[in-house]
């Protein structure tokens, strides 16, 4: 690429973008085009993309199913009056709830994770009559008004006061276990229990629901232990309260189920979907049952946006399903998820700095810890991070100061098992190098 078009590239960012990740940067490079589990960059480089794009491309980029569905969908009914049905909306509204166990039968079609579960909160706030949401520390589920005060990761100082009831539950992380057993291990039945204590305390009896992930992804790739998210549901259930999953990342076979929640053989009262649902393309949705919907219709629910049931995007969601469904990606999901499992489990045993390799499927977190003497988890992770983008591995660090620097792992389900290989073998280059 000529050097004039570098330059301008780099004072187009310096200049006319606004910074949106806090004290992240930019990712260096240009990006051109992508393909499969690859992007390119406009000066040759290619980098494997290891967390899908963001979080969200499960059939890789530009999947030639999706590119057909687009371009035919787009010459013949892209946008409408938000009142207004189309085929591909009715069609994907039908499919959800097939694909799911009863009672989730009615679907909302929205654009974002955020806007997903701003309409699960105002629904569950409406229909309960209540007002106050339980979420997990480390969570993060949006940056609109009600998904940014249940979240918890990242983002809540400077932007003045909360809306008042949003409480914070502690997260049950076997690797690092707030309260220990006799042996040493997680007591998450305790642990869950005095949450709901101090939540019960702090409560002015108004309990609406309970927003979370069943694997929290940002808040470290933490896996709710065996009988967790049950427990969970019945705290819930007992106080009135609505269990709300947002699935924006574990959903439509990441972790070799069509739904992690099937994993524990719990369903929530609510469901979002969002990421994995397009693809990488805006949809995401909102599910429940006929119950809850019609009580929220009793009520006036209005949740209106300029793109809600828009056939484009409800056209690619057919799409996606169509492909999972022929390819059985869910399986593939666990063949892959159990290699790249291997793979990182290798790698433990011969880099001290990694503390743990945890997850489900193709959404597997990899932690780090301090260095022997030398650099923390974060810096080291940063570094790490650096140096497999060198040689050609795009992988994403979530840095929570005190737990470590950890790799949130999230290939698309439709990598070759070289792809995963390849993977593995960079990560293990750039850890020996960022520590030899």
């Amino acid at each position: 690429m000529p050097e004039d078009s570098t330059h301008t590239a780099r004072t187009d960012v310096e200049q006319h973008l606004v910074r949106y990740a806090g004290h992240g940067a930019f990712s260096p490079g240009i990006v051109e085009r992508a393909e499969g589990s690859s992007v390119f960059t406009e000066d040759g480089r290619e980098l494997l993309d290891f967390t899908s794009g963001q979080m969200s491309a499960i059939l890789g980029h530009s999947h030639p199913d999706i590119v057909a569905t687009v371009r035919e969908q787009v010459g013949r009914l892209d946008h409408l009056y938000s009142g207004m049905l189309s085929r591909p909306v009715l069609d994907l509204a039908r499919r959800l709830a097939g694909s799911l166990p009863a009672p989730l039968d009615k679907a909302m079609l929205l654009t974002t994770g955020a806007e997903a579960n701003e309409a699960a909160l105002r629904m569950a706030k409406l229909v309960t009559g209540r007002h106050e949401i339980v979420s997990f520390a480390r969570s993060w589920h949006g940056m609109t008004q009600g998904a940014a005060n249940a979240t918890y990761v990242a983002g809540r100082s400077g932007y003045g006061p909360a809306a008042p009831g949003n409480f914070a539950l502690p997260v049950p992380d076997r690797f690092r276990p707030g309260i220990v057993d006799a042996d040493g291990n997680l007591d998450w039945r305790r642990q869950l229990d005095l949450g709901f204590d101090l939540i019960d305390a702090q409560s002015v009896g108004s309990l609406a629901a309970c927003l979370v992930e069943p694997i929290l992804s940002s808040g470290g790739v933490v896996e709710l232990p065996p009988g967790y998210l049950a427990a969970l549901r019945d705290k819930c259930h007992d106080r009135g309260m609505l269990l709300i999953l947002d699935e924006a990342q574990t959903g439509l076979c990441r972790t070799g189920d069509w739904y992690a929640f099937q994993h524990d053989d719990v369903v929530p009262d609510i469901l979002t979907l969002s990421k994995t649902l397009g693809a990488g393309l805006p949809l995401a949705a909102v599910l429940t049952s006929a119950e809850i919907e019609q009580e929220a219709h009793d009520r006036g629910f209005l949740f209106f946006t300029t793109h809600v049931n828009d056939p484009l995007p409800a056209a690619v969601g057919n799409t996606v399903l169509d492909v999972l469904t022929r390819d059985r990606l869910d399986l593939r999901a666990r063949e892959l998820g159990e290699r790249l499992r291997g793979g990182l489990d290798e790698l433990a045993g011969r880099h001290p700095v990694i503390g743990d390799v945890r997850g489900r499927g193709l959404l597997v977190g990899l932690e780090l810890v301090d260095e022997p003497g030398g650099r923390d988890a974060d810096k080291l992770g940063a570094a790490a991070t650096r140096r497999c983008a060198e040689l050609g591995l795009h992988m994403n660090i979530v840095q929570l100061p005190g737990m470590g620097g950890t790799f949130r792992i999230a290939p698309p389900l439709t990598a070759t098992d070289a792809e995963i290989d390849r993977g593995v073998e960079i990560l293990d280059a750039a850890l020996t190098d960022v520590t030899g």
